[in-house]
C-alpha cells in the first residue's frame, strides 16, 4: 500500500512539473512587437523594421498544420511537419524551413541560414473579417507609432490637431484622408534609406518622406532624381508639414 502511495505522489509530481501543451501552441497571430517596440522610441522606421525583421507577422494554424507570414513585401505559405520537443518546424515546400517555438506569450522564429532569430508577440488588435496577412502588425504599428493627436507646427492648416488612425484613416492634415508608411519592397528601395509614406486624397495620393524626431515629425515633400526611363529615387524636397504629439 506504502509503494503505490508512493508511485501515486511521483506520478502526481511528474504531471505537476510537464508542460501544458498548450503553452507550446503557436496557432494564431503574431506579431514583431519588437520593431513596433523600437520605432515608436525614436529608432528610424526603415532601421527598427530590418534591425528586428525582416518578417513582420505569422499566421499559424495547427490544427490544419498550415503557417504563413508576411514580410511586407510578400506573404509566404507553408506547412507545419509537427511538433518537436516544443518546436514547430515549417517547410516552405522546397525551400528552406523555419523553426517556431512558444515561450510565454512569445513566439521565437529560430535563426537560419537566411535569417536571424526573430521574437513576436501575440496580437491583440483586431482587424476586420477578411483583413490581409499584415493587417495585424500594420495596424499594432499605426497605432503605437502614428497614434494620438498632433498639432501643425507649421504648412498648411497650422494649427489644426491631426489623428492618424490605426486603419489607415487620417483627419486634420490638408489635402489627405488616408496614409500608409512604406514597409518594405519597391517603395522602400525607392526612397534611399528615408522613411517615406503614401497620403492620399479620394483615391488620388502621392509618395512623401518623412523623419520622426521625439516628438515632432516632419514631412517632406518626395523629389525624384532619376531619370524618366529610370525606377525612381526620392529624396527630402521642401518640408510641408512640422507636426508635434500632444
Amino acid at each position: 500500500m506504502r509503494h503505490a502511495l508512493a508511485l501515486s505522489l511521483v506520478a502526481l509530481l511528474l504531471g505537476g512539473c510537464a508542460s501544458n501543451p498548450a503553452d507550446r501552441d503557436v496557432s494564431g497571430t503574431w506579431i514583431n512587437q519588437v520593431a513596433i517596440d523600437a520605432a515608436s522610441k525614436g529608432t528610424p522606421l526603415r532601421e527598427a523594421l530590418q534591425a528586428y525583421g525582416p518578417n513582420l507577422e505569422w499566421d499559424v494554424n495547427t490544427k490544419a498544420l498550415q503557417a504563413r507570414y508576411t514580410n511586407g513585401f510578400e506573404n509566404v505559405e507553408g506547412k507545419l511537419l509537427g511538433e518537436e520537443s516544443g518546436a514547430w518546424k515549417v517547410d516552405f515546400y522546397g525551400s528552406s524551413a523555419s523553426e517556431l517555438k512558444r515561450d510565454g506569450k512569445q513566439m521565437t522564429q529560430a535563426a537560419s541560414d537566411n535569417e536571424p532569430e526573430q521574437v513576436f508577440d501575440r496580437a491583440v488588435i483586431p482587424v476586420p473579417e477578411g483583413a490581409p496577412m499584415g493587417a495585424s502588425f500594420e495596424r499594432a504599428l499605426y497605432s503605437a507609432y502614428m497614434g494620438g493627436s498632433w498639432k501643425v507646427l507649421s504648412g498648411p492648416g497650422e494649427g489644426n490637431t491631426v489623428q492618424f488612425q490605426a486603419d489607415g484613416q487620417v483627419a486634420g492634415l490638408p489635402g489627405a484622408d488616408r496614409y500608409a508608411l512604406c514597409l518594405a519592397g519597391d517603395c522602400a528601395s525607392m526612397s534611399g534609406g528615408n522613411d517615406n509614406m503614401w497620403l492620399q486624397l479620394n483615391g488620388q495620393g502621392n509618395t512623401w518622406i518623412f523623419a520622426r524626431k521625439g516628438k515632432e515629425l516632419e514631412i517632406f515633400q518626395a523629389a525624384n532624381t532619376a531619370q524618366a526611363d529610370e525606377m525612381p529615387q526620392f529624396t527630402p524636397g521642401d518640408r510641408k508639414w512640422l507636426l508635434e504629439k500632444q
